[in-house]
């Protein structure tokens, strides 16, 4: 008997049931290792983002190596190689990149400070200056820090750095330790710069001198004097 048009022959593949084609699924870890691929340029920005990259490859090896292991239950091995290879990559140039950026914004001749050592010892009065800070009395030092917020936005020559954005955005009035009053003589920028809200990068000679300052309770003691903002 001839067969009709709609009668499925043994070698139709619509009846060869799931037994012969079983579903695999893409793993989760793939999917998210090709987010966190597609985002892992984030690196280039900060220290910190250089985690994107760093969780995708670990994400991506995981991927890759169940799917090699359960190939009959999984599959985007493509998917998870080439995440991994993207996230590896980027870590590899943003720390490259980063490291070099750190290099070069020191200035020859100067050294970094950090706020830490500004700080006075525990049970010492918050006023207190501690030997750490006067270890960099007098010499030329790069600090990292945020600009407090005044009226005047731009052709700015005269600040406060101050620790943190709590300190310079929500804090009030920054504790006496955490500002540093930033005297510019910038060659590149004779008519000041403009506020920035980010991380500013200054360098210049560090001097202890307290000294009262308008609208800042206790002044200050800490400054940078013949300063020039750092890129």
């Amino acid at each position: 008997m001839t067969a009709g048009l709609f009668d499925a022959t043994p070698d139709d593949p619509l009846d060869r049931g799931d037994a012969e084609a079983p579903y695999r699924a893409i793993p989760g870890t793939a999917i998210a290792a090709a987010v966190l691929a597609f985002l892992s340029p984030l690196a280039f920005f900060g220290w910190l983002l250089l985690a994107v990259p760093a969780v995708g490859l670990v994400l991506g090896i995981a991927a890759y190596a169940a799917i090699v292991k359960r190939p009959h239950e999984l599959l985007g091995k493509p998917l998870a190689l080439a995440a991994t290879v993207v996230s590896a990559a980027v870590l590899l140039g943003g720390v490259v990149v980063l490291a070099r950026a750190y290099a070069a914004e020191l200035p020859a001749g100067y050294e970094r400070i950090h706020y830490g050592i500004l700080q006075p010892l525990p049970g010492d009065p918050p006023h207190a200056i501690p030997d750490t800070a006067r270890e960099v009395d007098g010499r030329n030092v790069l600090l990292k820090g945020f600009m407090y917020p005044g009226k005047q936005q731009h052709g700015i020559t005269q600040f406060l750095l101050v620790r943190d954005q709590g300190d310079c955005c929500f804090g009030g009035n920054p504790k006496i330790t955490d500002r540093v009053l930033v005297q510019l003589r910038d060659p590149q920028h004779p008519r000041g710069i403009d506020f920035s809200p980010r991380l500013t990068k200054i360098a210049g000679r560090f001097v202890i001198r307290p000294t009262a300052s308008p609208g800042l309770d206790g002044g200050v003691v800490y400054h940078l004097e013949d300063a020039f903002a750092r890129p």
